[in-house]
């Protein structure tokens, strides 16, 4: 019998390495297939069956094809509730998804178009004002993560690691690992080291991949 899970995607994704650590922290086997720039084709039609909008990562199991990221975050802790990663109350829950969606729709797009100039050097992305203000937005939206991390204590919230640390702690990542210059954030900088003393985020999320 083949390992219950597939993912589809290449592993120096950020978005694939989320779905990657969720299966270290839940003990999962899985089967992580290499596709997206420079691999297999996202755009082929056997992939865009699959995700229609060419994108990684990609999970299939039993009950079908899943894509987006923090959805099969989500769903793989839904299937495990015992880990704790996804909690079962409402609010608590609730607080978890709050810092999941903040990560996607808040802190990634004020470190895109940054990202897209000084690490991967796309000729779209070499203007030195927008690239400016792109770096002072990120460093924005990381002190709101310092504020937080000051008042929760060892992670994101609270004194157990949750989903919200994965999206976010490969978001710490891709910061430290980009050329800028970082404020002194020392409840972000305690985190990392935290983080770092995780398997799964040894494995996934400090690299050295940004």
């Amino acid at each position: 019998m083949g390992t219950p899970y597939r993912i589809l995607g290449k592993a120096s994704s950020i978005n694939v390495r989320k779905v990657l650590w969720t299966c270290e922290e839940l003990g999962l086997s899985y089967q992580q297939e290499d596709w997206g720039s420079g691999f297999q084709s996202t755009h082929t039609p056997e992939f865009l069956a699959l995700n229609p909008n060419a994108q990684v990562p990609v999970l299939i199991d039993a009950a079908g094809a899943l894509w987006e990221s923090n959805s099969i975050c989500r769903y793989l802790a839904n299937l495990h509730p015992g880990s704790g990663l996804l909690p079962i109350a409402p609010r608590a829950r609730a607080l978890v998804e709050q810092w999941m969606d903040w990560q996607a729709c808040e802190l990634n797009p004020a470190w895109s178009y940054a990202f897209m100039g000084l690490v991967r050097q796309h000729a779209d992305y070499q203007d030195s004002r927008r690239i400016d203000a792109s770096l002072r937005a990120w460093n924005a939206k990381m002190a709101i993560l310092e504020q937080q991390l000051q008042r929760s204590g060892a992670y994101v919230l609270g004194e157990q690691p949750s989903l919200a640390d994965i999206v976010l702690g490969l978001s710490v990542n891709r910061w430290k690992m980009t050329p800028m210059e970082h404020p002194d954030f020392p409840a972000i900088e305690a985190y990392y080291e935290r983080l770092s003393l995780r398997p799964g985020f040894r494995l996934h999320g400090r690299n050295g991949t940004p």
